[in-house]
């Protein structure tokens, strides 16, 4: 028997698609059919336009003698004389260990408890209850942190405040507590996690919203009670959002607040209530020494941008998310 020719065999190679070259006015046209959207987004970016980016040139104040008269390009530079300043000044090892544990303290207390709030009303089955606790909760996010430095002054204070009416009804000798400085960062702390809890809570019952309920009806078959549904169902259901607002959290773990940090110094617990934020304008507007107090924010920003940079690159290693 004769066997059969083969078959001719097929091309191995395919042709690599070919990118579509954009049309000369596909911009207008789309300008032309969107504008209403457009429209949107312009007072946006002139914002952040005139507002974010066109001031980031006058960092260039930290490596020059900065005269007003002369102005900032008019000024000689002197490079990185400003930045050995601050690195040989005696301030300097107490107002960034100051900042780093001032940050991490409010980062390890208030990082956890939006979640779990947020893990707990997602439980609720009143929604009246459910309402109630995140206006509650939710509310004090509006009130100006002079209102919740001056609360906290007036509950603190040695003569009139509750915690002293407290001490003194069961004879306990009364304590000034914003006079010693091992209470400043407890204060701080909690009155933040006070304040901004409810708000957070928000972003993560937003996620928790988007889970899908056959999730909850497959956990609910297999015999998973509350607590398991919650570590198996609920957390890997948010961890994105949790990644993400954790690295946001670190990348600004050294840009403390200025406002109650400052409000809530005194002389007597300078120790630890001077930070980078506080020294700063210290520096700065009350001695006039701009440049070094621009050199002190772009230090500051760096060790930001650098901390961000590694969570991110931590996260997306460890977890597979990230920023980008």
């Amino acid at each position: 028997m004769t066997q059969a020719p083969p078959l001719p065999a097929l091309a191995a190679t395919t042709k690599p698609p070919v990118r579509q070259k954009p049309r000369p006015g596909r911009l207008r046209r789309s300008v032309r059919r969107h504008w209403q959207l457009y429209v949107l987004v312009l007072p946006p970016l002139v914002y952040f336009a005139l507002f974010k980016y066109v001031p980031m040139a006058n960092a260039v104040i930290a490596f020059k003698d900065y005269n007003v008269i002369a102005g900032i390009w008019a000024s000689p530079w002197v490079g990185l004389e400003h930045f050995e300043r601050f690195f040989s000044n005696p301030m300097f090892t107490t107002v960034v260990s100051n900042t780093f544990l001032l940050s991490l303290y409010a980062l390890i207390a208030s990082f956890p408890i939006p979640i779990i709030l947020a893990l707990a009303l997602n439980e609720v089955r009143s929604r009246f209850f459910k309402r109630t606790v995140q206006m509650v909760t939710y509310a004090p996010y509006f009130i100006s942190t002079v209102i919740v430095v001056s609360m906290a002054i007036l509950i603190l204070s040695p003569r009139i405040g509750l915690i002293s009416e407290f001490t003194g009804f069961f004879g306990l000798p009364t304590t000034d507590y914003l006079a010693q400085p091992d209470f400043f960062r407890h204060v701080y702390v909690w009155t933040e996690v006070w304040q901004t809890a409810g708000y957070s809570a928000v972003i993560y019952l937003a996620a928790l919203a988007g889970v899908d309920p056959g999730l909850y009806e497959a956990a609910k078959v297999d015999g998973a009670n509350r607590l398991q549904k919650i570590w198996h169902v609920d957390l890997p259901s948010i961890m994105p959002t949790v990644v993400v607002v954790l690295i946001l959290s670190v990348g600004s773990i050294m840009a403390v607040g200025f406002e109650k940090a400052f409000l809530l110094q005194n002389p007597l617990n300078l120790s630890q209530s001077e930070i980078i934020a506080t020294y700063t304008y210290k520096i700065g507007i009350q001695n006039a020494d701009f440049s070094l107090a621009t050199a002190v924010g772009l230090f500051n920003s760096v060790i930001n941008l650098v901390l961000m940079l590694s969570v991110n690159a931590v996260s997306k290693r460890v977890t597979g998310s990230g920023l980008w």
